[in-house]
């Protein structure tokens, strides 16, 4: 292997300590490097990916981003698709037993984790590997092996293990068997670093200990922030609709976060973005100021966005199209349209918003009207039971970015 030339020791741990929660230990982190540097050999660098979620937001991004950055600095970085493991399920942060998936399902997903995931990565120099290769191979005397080398007092040290144990909710035997299936994964690869949100603290600090256990010189752990959905409140989740997904297009990725409350804007440039320490300054001291209209910065990190996973043209279009919707009050050119040929002249709006897609069902269409989120033509509909006429071309429009021209 051919000898790497990094950035000096300073330089690197600018950038690695950028947005991060907690180094453990940082001291073995700058002795790692140190080594690497008179070496010339790259460090692991590991990150498990969860092939159960395979949609990705900019949640996901944050510790992506943050292999990223180690990739640029010359080190090895090493995603695991969690194939096996996916079939017990991460219960970080559950509070019941997460249904199970087939090797089959998370092999699937795991390729398109790491389809998106190039997005962030230099997919030529990242190395994928599915942790199926061997903990597959491991007989049931293997598991027991392991399996002896950690205590159930320990793994009942798990917050979530804990206040399940607590409140009697039931917690599989296999389930404990997760942070172990992890750690050997360390152990295989021979990971130096280990990446992942704070939710994971515990299974990568089981992972030091088990690489001990095999004699090896144990894993330091980078946990990075979670960060809050477009409502502010909770977890960036797409099960709870606050998310911003990395493959979703221009006009979305602007819209969702021209939505987000004024406190998560520096939060979303400095974890999010590749914006720099000076701009981050200057970001932080215009939030300060009351002459700086937030929505402006807003805009910026909007742009910003659209251009990291699309372009700047399509961040220009992004911002002009939402100007023009919510601006200028103007319907957005090139809207799908819907053709209702069965010689209807009229039709509810519950069935019509149904026909369309844009409700799953008629109660969830009844709760988008109530909630004021729908007109015809540009005149808001309050009745759910309003019949609509059919003919020629009319426009429906239902929340704030969903558009259709309905032709019979």
């Amino acid at each position: 292997m051919n000898k790497v030339t990094f950035p000096p020791l300073n330089e690197q741990m600018d950038v690695i300590k950028r947005g991060v929660f907690e180094i453990i230990p940082e001291e073995e982190l700058v002795q790692k490097l140190e080594r690497a540097t008179k070496t010339g050999k790259p460090l692991n660098i590991k990150l498990g990916c969860d092939p159960s979620r395979p949609d990705l937001h900019i949640g996901h991004s944050v510790v992506l981003r943050k292999l990223a950055q180690f990739q640029l600095l010359g080190h090895q970085a090493i995603l695991i698709v969690g194939d096996f493991t996916g079939m017990i399920g991460d219960p970080s942060g559950r509070n019941a037993t997460r249904p199970a998936l087939s090797l089959e399902e998370t092999r699937k997903n795991g390729e398109s984790y790491f389809e998106q995931a190039s997005k962030i990565l230099d997919k030529e120099k990242t190395k994928i590997v599915y942790n199926s290769e061997w903990l597959g191979k491991m007989s049931f005397e293997d598991v027991i092996k392991l399996s002896s080398k950690y205590t159930v007092a320990r793994m009942l040290e798990r917050d979530d293990f804990t206040k399940r144990f607590k409140t009697g909710e039931p917690i599989s035997l296999h389930e404990l068997l997760y942070p172990l299936a992890q750690a050997m994964d360390s152990v295989v690869i021979e990971s130096d670093v280990e990446l992942g949100g704070t939710d994971q603290k515990f299974n990568l600090l089981v992972g030091r200990d088990i690489q001990r256990e095999f004699a090896m010189e144990p894993q330091v752990i980078l946990t990075m922030p979670l960060i809050a959905g477009t409502d502010g409140i909770e977890k960036m989740s797409k099960s709870l609709n606050n998310y911003i997904g990395i493959t979703e297009s221009p006009k979305e990725i602007f819209g969702k976060t021209l939505s987000i409350p004024d406190t998560l804007i520096y939060n979303y440039f400095e974890l999010a973005t590749d914006v720099s320490k000076e701009n981050l300054a200057e970001i932080k001291k215009q939030l300060e100021s009351p002459d700086i209209n937030p929505r402006n910065l807003k805009r910026r990190l909007g742009k910003t966005l659209v251009s990291m996973y699309h372009s700047k043209k399509a961040a220009e279009e992004a911002e002009a199209e939402f100007d023009k919707i919510f601006i200028k009050k103007e319907i957005p050119e090139d809207i799908p349209v819907v053709e209702i040929n069965n010689g209807e002249l009229e039709i509810n709006i519950l069935d019509l918003i149904y026909r369309v897609n844009f409700a799953s069902s008629r109660s969830e269409a009844k709760r988008l009207v109530l909630q004021g989120g729908v007109s015809i033509d540009g005149e808001k509909i309050e009745d759910v039971s309003a019949i609509i006429r059919l003919g020629g071309e009319r426009v429906l429009k239902v929340g704030k970015r969903k558009f259709i021209k309905i032709k019979s």
